[in-house]
């Protein structure tokens, strides 16, 4: 299966993020609060802290960071109403982009976005154009290395209740339901293994194939997004021909 030179890119991009730890640190606190003030402040009974908070503790934000964020959850600190939009477009090659946003300015955040799009060869299209194209799914994906049975780690995984394991040229990739992420994940870093990613993510149902000098647009394109302290999470469908 085509795609694993953007795995690849996986490291690089995390090294990449130490250096803008502060704004991650930001977008983190933003999806605490959110979540907070949509479920409550208790993670064992709100699934979306959970996962905001296992997302905070895995890029080593202080804990005192997440009680403030969880403080503004509660009303127990001032901070800004922020509202979740999903933005959809078209990037390079027709290229499927969905954003996740949280924002406390609607019109600012679109225009940001659509010269965002525009610079890098994409445009922002209409609600819809191609939310359609992606799935809801737990995504967990583990670097292949000597000492990983292929078997154990299907095992494992299948039996914690994942829905699939992918083999690819580089990884592996472990889908699950949404509500079984964190079990899967728990299950499988008990058995030793490590995650180049784990997150609930939007998983392409389809994918468009692209040719590596083009990845690398998209890529500028999905950096420049990501800079945007509003954008929070930027999922497409390109995969790299060999």
């Amino acid at each position: 299966m085509a795609g694993h030179s953007k795995w690849a890119n996986i490291k690089h991009k995390k090294a990449a993020q130490d250096a803008k730890r502060g704004q991650v640190f930001t977008k983190l606190a933003r999806q605490i609060t959110v979540a907070v003030k949509e479920g409550g402040a208790d993670p064992e009974t709100n699934f979306k802290l959970r996962l905001a908070i296992e997302k905070a503790r895995g890029v080593n934000m202080p804990n005192d960071n997440i009680e403030r964020a969880i403080s503004r959850g509660i009303g127990g600190l001032d901070g800004d109403n922020y509202e979740e939009i999903v933005y959809e477009g078209y990037g390079p090659n027709g290229v499927a982009i969905l954003m996740d946003v949280l924002t406390d300015n609607r019109n600012r955040t679109a225009s940001e976005v659509r010269h965002r799009l525009s610079k890098y060869g994409g445009n922002l299209g209409q609600t819809g154009c191609v939310a359609w194209m992606f799935d809801k799914k737990g995504l967990l994906v583990i670097e292949k290395q000597d000492q990983i049975d292929e078997d154990e780690l299907m095992m494992v995984a299948l039996e914690a209740g994942a829905e699939d394991v992918q083999t690819e040229v580089d990884v592996y990739k472990v889908l699950t339901g949404p509500g079984d992420f964190t079990e899967v994940k728990n299950a499988l870093a008990d058995a030793g293994f490590e995650f180049l990613v784990a997150e609930v993510s939007m998983i392409p149902q389809n994918s468009v194939m692209v040719s590596s000098e083009d990845s690398e647009k998209i890529e500028r394109l999905i950096e420049a997004l990501e800079e945007l302290d509003d954008v929070q999470q930027v999922y497409t469908n390109y995969e790299i021909e060999d």
